[in-house]
């Protein structure tokens, strides 16, 4: 009989259970008071819309047996996406919703090798605005993630960095490369490969810029001035500044460092606007904490119309980054009923409902105490707060 978990995957104790339920239900407040409602989307999906139309590397769906193509799902949007633009397509827009809950990935290791990855994830949909008021439901987007981090008490201490990209901008920027070169133009720059971008057929000045361009990030200000040299008047540059102008205050009030990268797009290719990731200083290295982003044409997949934007918490990793004494507060202190002899056992269970019924937490020692040390020692061991002894 196995004795360890499937790989990827770990058993968690009381304290981290309570952690995890602590964090979303912080998250859970904040996303109630803008607006937004809870949906449950399901864990088992079709993979047609897991693959969310290619955004999704199928390599890293979890299959099931099953008798039609099935899978666990690795992210919510796309299912939530779906139900937006189906079961609830007479709701009136925009649609704001969020979910908690486990996602499932597999991935390959060094030695090829495929395991399963479990995440609790947090997170919220904005579904259905306008094409007119994008710049506000960025804004909104990236407001809510600022108040989410107050609530949590991530601030100057864990060092939050915000990184922003947009793949429109991206785009823009690759449409000056030769149409056969840009997808491995484009490889190269979000991975960040100058080694790659150095051993393509390019003309030396456009290798050169573009290797100016894979180094350009950092303030928005400055990056945004650079981005205006290189394409011109934009109106996805215009309403990038937009949605800076009014979140950049209150990021800096917070102390989120705010970095603005072109080239940086998110793991999965889902897409099409406004990208992020929050990143904070762990214990021991950096931590990854949200991403997200604008996927409209997502929408419009599933029959939808308007934007869709959204962004998920690693709900584990704010815990990690937080620890588990600040963000599990300690459960109310615990009675242990005991008794000296087995006839006191219906007295025992009488006097435990009791304590039930005041709302008093109370468990019940399975077996006598000769004394009521003995029945204090047994508390103690048990961490609890307080005995109840039937002599």
């Amino acid at each position: 009989m196995a004795l360890q978990p499937a790989a990827g995957t770990r058993d968690l104790n009381p304290r981290e259970v309570d952690g995890n339920r602590w964090l979303c239900d912080q998250l859970g407040q904040v996303y109630r008071l803008w607006g937004y409602a809870e949906v449950a989307p399901p864990t088992v999906e079709r993979l047609e819309t897991l693959e969310a139309g290619g955004g999704i590397n199928d390599q890293e769906l979890v299959r099931l047996a099953a008798d039609e193509p099935l899978g666990l799902r690795p992210e919510m949007t796309a299912s939530i996406a779906r139900a937006a633009g189906t079961r609830m397509a007479q709701r009136p827009r925009p649609l704001r919703l969020w979910s908690s809950g486990l996602v499932f990935r597999s991935r390959q290791s060094d030695t090829g090798q495929h395991r399963l990855e479990e995440q609790l994830q947090s997170g919220v949909e904005l579904l259905g605005s306008d094409a007119e008021a994008g710049s506000a439901a960025d804004a909104e987007l990236l407001r809510l993630l600022l108040a989410c981090l107050r609530q949590l008490g991530i601030e100057s201490a864990q060092q939050p960095r915000l990184l922003l990209g947009h793949h429109g901008v991206l785009s823009a920027l690759l449409d000056q490369v030769p149409t056969d070169q840009r997808t491995s133009v484009r490889q190269a720059l979000i991975s960040f490969d100058p080694l790659a971008l150095k051993q393509l057929d390019l003309p030396a000045h456009q290798r050169q810029g573009l290797e100016q361009l894979m180094r350009l990030r950092g303030q928005p200000e400055a990056v945004l001035y650079q981005l205006e040299q290189l394409l011109g008047p934009s109106r996805q540059l215009d309403s990038l500044a937009e949605t800076l102008k009014v979140v950049a205050p209150i990021a800096q009030s917070q102390q989120v460092q705010i970095q603005l990268d072109p080239t940086f797009q998110p793991h999965y290719d889902l897409y099409d606007g406004l990208v992020l990731k929050l990143v904070c200083q762990g214990p021991e290295a950096p931590l990854e904490i949200a991403s997200g982003g604008r996927y409209d044409a997502l929408v419009r997949r599933f029959g939808g119309s308007g934007s869709g934007l959204g962004f998920s918490f690693d709900v584990e990793a704010i815990r990690s980054l937080l620890g588990t004494d600040g963000t599990a507060p300690n459960r109310p202190g615990c009675t242990l009923v005991s008794y000296r002899s087995i006839t006191e056992l219906p007295a025992a269970l009488e006097l435990l409902e009791s304590l039930h019924r005041a709302g008093t937490p109370a468990e019940l020692l399975h077996g006598p105490c000769s004394s009521q040390a003995e029945a204090e020692e047994q508390a103690r061991i048990r961490g609890c707060s307080a005995t109840r002894w039937l002599d």
